[in-house]
């Protein structure tokens, strides 16, 4: 079979395993392939935490990689695809642990990356890539692998399910009453904003416009000391019925349903940013660490609170067209560059704009 492709594929796998927010950005790519191609078979290799979310979707066979079961997981994988053979390999992770894996999956068409952002090597495992194009969002580069197959149009479209035992249980943790979120932590502490910031922002969304503030996170120490000293910090300002913490109480899923029932998401460079996309809930997106242009919430660019340029500016003495495309500051005090007052008029703009 030659690229583009004249006919359907008979099979197509999927090989992207983690994290939480490049699997949201995959999604709609899938979701292409399947309006494009109804007949075909779509399997896709997932780590086991990214399957809490996408389980349950019509019309993909979903194989679950568990990294923390080690060298064994790769046996697993091989006895589940030894007898198996696919039209064409979608390996849209860069990572040797990913082309490892893909080392498992027999297919004529091994469509990756090209050489450009095929880090890891990645090229040596495809006989295949896709277009160079430069300066993309993430979404725009998984996009590509749709487009070399010969799919130009897009569905925008993530329709993740939720089982009515997680719909109810979520429901009964959120507000009756109006509610914004944040979710304070990224899974590099770099990224992250301060409690004294977050802290500012709920009490004048509270004074402002009586919105009650909903934390969401996960188990990490980081995120409960963050969700713990916030609350703490309202709770001593009396501030007791703005917030309500619910830091290590929810699943994917049941965060879903938080995030599509709230006005608006705060949030870092973190995968519950693009999960608040695939339910249609604006972001206030906080960049200084990471390029936005490059991995901000899809459909909220314009409520970026934008810090990148002066923290490259600032570590690196040069402005973002001079630097490697996606070039990160990793200093925690780069996030300092953001300041309350930033995230006030940001938020008064969603507020404003989705009434």
């Amino acid at each position: 079979m030659k690229l583009p492709l004249q006919t359907a594929p008979g099979s197509i796998c999927i090989l992207r395993m983690s994290a939480i927010g490049d699997v949201s950005h995959a999604l709609p790519v899938v979701r292409t392939l399947q309006t494009e191609w109804p007949e075909t078979r779509i399997t896709w290799i997932v780590g086991k935490t990214e399957y809490g979310l996408l389980s349950g979707i019509d019309g993909i066979e979903f194989i679950v990689f568990d990294k923390s079961n080690g060298l064994k997981e790769y046996w697993n994988l091989y006895r589940q695809l030894r007898a198996r053979r696919f039209d064409v390999l979608c390996h849209m992770q860069v990572s040797i642990r990913a082309s490892i894996a893909s080392l498992l999956v027999r297919a004529g068409i091994r469509l990756g990356f090209d050489r450009n952002r095929a880090k890891d090597f990645q090229w040596l495992f495809t006989n295949q890539k896709i277009d160079y194009k430069p300066q993309q969002h993430v979404m725009e580069s998984f996009f590509g692998f749709a487009e070399k197959l010969g799919i130009n149009h897009r569905v925008m479209e993530w329709k993740i399910p939720v089982y009515e035992s997680d719909n109810s249980k979520a429901r009964k943790l959120i507000p009756t009453t109006p509610y914004f979120v944040i979710s304070p932590c990224s899974s590099v502490s770099y990224r992250n904003w301060s409690v004294e910031g977050y802290t500012a922002v709920a009490r004048y969304l509270y004074d402002k416009y009586r919105l009650k503030c909903v934390l969401c996170g996960g188990f990490t120490d980081i995120e409960q000391r963050y969700g713990d000293e916030i609350q703490t910090r309202l709770f001593k300002d009396g501030f007791e019925d703005a917030v309500v913490n619910l830091i290590g109480k929810t699943n994917l899923k049941q965060l879903l349903v938080v995030l599509g029932n709230s006005n608006f998401l705060i949030s870092p460079d973190a995968g519950p940013a693009h999960l608040a996309t695939a339910v249609n809930t604006p972001v206030v997106g906080l960049y200084a660490c990471t390029n936005p242009d490059r991995a901000r919430p899809y459909l909220s660019q314009k409520y970026v609170v934008n810090r990148y340029p002066e923290a490259v500016l600032k570590e690196y003495g040069k402005g973002v067209e001079e630097l490697p495309w996606g070039i990160r500051v990793r200093k925690p005090e780069a996030m300092s560059l953001i300041t309350e007052f930033d995230v006030f008029a940001m938020v008064d703009r969603v507020l404003e704009e989705n009434q």
